[in-house]
């Protein structure tokens, strides 16, 4: 398995298993088949609702002894909700207690948002707090405190833009170790990367295959599909692989990590063969080609201060 290395020495494998959309009772004996076939990488967060049929599932294994802890990359996510000082170290309290954890190896500020407290999805403009508010260093010098209280190896983000990046490389004592953000043939945000490549800034690809099982405020009207490509499709048949194994090759070989979600047993192991592809420079060329820069989950779930432009920092 290809690994990043962080620059204290500690590897996360490249390819991991996301847990978005599935509830606990479905989520623990797919974390133990996965951990079967060879997965050793753990995408979880907070807001996905999931953490205590994760953690059950890792006693199980932890138990019987099919893995140590030591052997796992578990990543987790701090929700809008919790960017205040003193909320960030009761929730991640409550994550390691969930997932019934001593610590986690990367802890991410899940978006660039910020919502009151008592808020879990906004409704209106009124749930929001501005970054005036509460400024995203603010939450980060916490995350930086939670590291030396080792509860935490790496802190990071997700779905931030160059210029927020910039922010917290300039002000954080830790610079982030790594992006979360959607990555394919249809977004391949080469800046974004370049940017991240000369900070030593690890990225991670979210819906490497497209997340086709979205919800419903996230589609659009004939958006696209990366697994629908004919390119993909063609270079699929060309190495006896599926659509699905070619877009996570090609984003293992791109240097990004990726985390493919499903709870099928076949798709976990088509998913996990994927780290055994290897395309050609032809075929990583004519990927590259099909670049649109199209988001399929754009954040326009968020209003208030939280516009398109802001996020994104680009006009849509």
């Amino acid at each position: 398995m290809k690994t990043l290395t962080f620059s204290n020495g500690d590897q996360m494998p490249m390819l991991g298993l996301g847990t978005w959309k599935s509830d606990n009772p479905t989520i623990k004996p797919v974390i133990n088949q996965a951990i079967n076939i060879g997965y050793r990488h753990l995408d979880c967060a907070a807001v996905y609702g999931n953490e205590v049929g994760i953690g059950e599932a890792l006693a199980d294994v932890f138990k019987a002894r099919q893995v140590t802890r030591e052997a796992l990359w578990i990543t987790s996510k701090l929700w809008n909700n919790a960017h205040k000082a003193d909320d960030v170290l009761p929730v991640l309290k409550k994550t390691l207690h969930s997932l019934q954890l001593d610590y986690l190896d990367l802890y991410l500020i899940h978006w660039p948002v910020a919502v009151k407290p008592e808020v879990g999805f906004p409704q209106s403009d009124d749930d929001y707090l501005s970054l005036e508010q509460l400024p995203i260093i603010e939450t980060w010098q916490t995350m930086e405190a939670c590291v030396d209280a080792g509860l935490i190896k790496h802190i990071g983000v997700s779905n931030f833009s160059i210029p927020k990046l910039k922010d917290l490389v300039a002000l954080g004592r830790i610079k982030p170790e790594m992006n979360q953000v959607e990555l394919h043939p249809l977004l391949q945000q080469d800046d974004l990367k370049n940017y991240c490549d000369s900070e030593n800034i690890k990225l991670t690809a979210y819906a490497p295959l497209g997340s086709a099982d979205r919800p419903a405020f996230f589609l659009e009207k004939n958006s696209p599909a990366p697994l629908e490509l004919s390119v993909i499709k063609q270079i699929a048949s060309a190495h006896n692989a599926t659509a699905a194994q070619v877009l996570l090759a090609w984003g293992i070989q791109r240097g990004t990590a990726v985390i493919p979600k499903s709870v099928k047993t076949h798709r976990l192991e088509e998913n996990f063969a994927a780290k055994d592809l290897c395309l050609t420079d032809q075929e990583m060329a004519e990927i590259k080609s099909l670049d649109q820069h199209y988001r399929l989950l754009n954040g326009k779930i968020w209003e208030g201060p939280y516009t398109y432009e802001y996020l994104w920092d680009e006009k849509e």
